[in-house]
């Protein structure tokens, strides 16, 4: 006879793990400079005080975008953060996994099903993407033909590691590689870093840390900055691919340190061979593009991004990121709402 005395459904998360879990969630939408909407934000605290399951808080937001799509010349992509922030927190409550190629492509497509048309499928063409701390440049990312291959490699490397006898310090660093050399692989057209956030914070709980907690949340952007610096190299420059910024999240994640985090230190500046830390104290080096954007806010603090970029001449996602590289460097703040709120220009 089978014995299914010691097993049990899963059921809900505790108050207090909801809370971290949808922080988590929609703190990491930022990854891809996305906003959630204040109806998301409505939903998750249905769900946070146990009136609504995970899964009907899902279900509520995407039947929301069926009924109420967002017009066309809307490109915002609120419906992408709302829907795939209740994906992850319904992953996040579920304590299970598996360490595998599979499992990563699979939390790839559960996470974007229905909004890409290559949810959890392998890239089968080259990509690239200008990097805000890379000044415009990009991390070379791995060939699709390899992809599958690199994933098998990295995956065995990592599952014949042994962990015994490393210090806390060491276990950290060892897992902020695995993290960074999987991101660097780049295996989908869109939605990596939110992917690998989702699948190392699982894999983290295999090892017994708690990690349901809302760092992730607060630091969504330096994570994503710092896996790029980990693997940018132009050495022309003398600029060198760096764990350094990776290992100071994850020794505040893990270990509980307090080190200072600050997304305009992982900025390269090539004229100095070091990041942008080394310009004085108050100054902040800027693109021309965000320069744009900022005179532009400086002329009026509610102009959306679609207005933004027709007077200054570039593509509505150049301004998003300008928006967030200029929030990130303190230069502006956001007051109110997304649709109802302003900028306001800090210095």
């Amino acid at each position: 006879m089978i014995d299914l005395e010691n097993y049990k459904t899963q059921g809900e998360p505790d108050h207090k793990e909801r809370g971290y879990i949808w922080s988590t969630a929609i703190g990491l939408q930022k990854t891809d400079g996305l906003d959630v909407s204040e109806y998301l934000i409505s939903v998750a605290n249905q769900n946070i005080n146990g009136d609504i399951t995970m899964a009907e808080a899902r279900q509520l937001v995407e039947d929301y975008y069926i009924i109420k799509p967002l017009p066309a010349d809307d490109k915002t992509r609120t419906d992408e953060a709302d829907i795939v922030a209740t994906r992850v927190s319904q992953i996040l409550a579920e304590k299970t996994f598996s360490f595998s190629p599979v499992e990563y492509t699979t939390i790839h497509r559960r996470l974007f099903e229905g909004l890409y048309a290559f949810a959890g499928k392998i890239r089968d063409y080259n990509i690239s993407k200008n990097e805000w701390v890379l000044n415009g440049e990009t991390v070379y990312y791995a060939s699709a033909g390899s992809i599958r291959d690199t994933l098998d490699y990295d995956f065995a490397q990592e599952k014949k590691f042994s962990y015994k006898g490393l210090s806390m310090r060491d276990t950290a660093e060892h897992i902020a590689k695995f993290a960074s050399s999987l991101w660097q692989i780049h295996a989908f057209g869109e939605g990596n870093t939110r992917t690998t956030a989702v699948f190392t914070i699982k894999y983290l709980r295999t090892f017994g840390f708690d990690v349901a907690n809302d760092f992730f949340s607060k630091n969504a952007w330096y994570f994503r900055n710092a896996l790029v610096r980990a693997n940018y190299n132009d050495l022309k420059a003398g600029v060198h691919a760096t764990q350094k910024y990776l290992d100071l999240f994850f020794a505040n994640l893990l270990l509980g340190e307090n080190n200072e985090l600050k997304n305009r230190d992982l900025r390269i500046n090539t004229e100095a061979n070091d990041t942008v830390n080394d310009t004085p104290s108050d100054t902040v080096k800027i693109t021309a593009s965000q320069q744009k954007a900022l005179n532009a806010l400086k002329e009026k603090s509610d102009l959306t991004a679609s207005q933004i970029s027709k007077k200054i001449g570039v593509s509505e996602a150049t301004v998003k990121r300008a928006f967030a590289a200029l929030k990130a460097a303190g230069l502006i703040e956001r007051i109110g709402s997304d649709k109802t709120g302003h900028w306001v220009v800090k210095k």
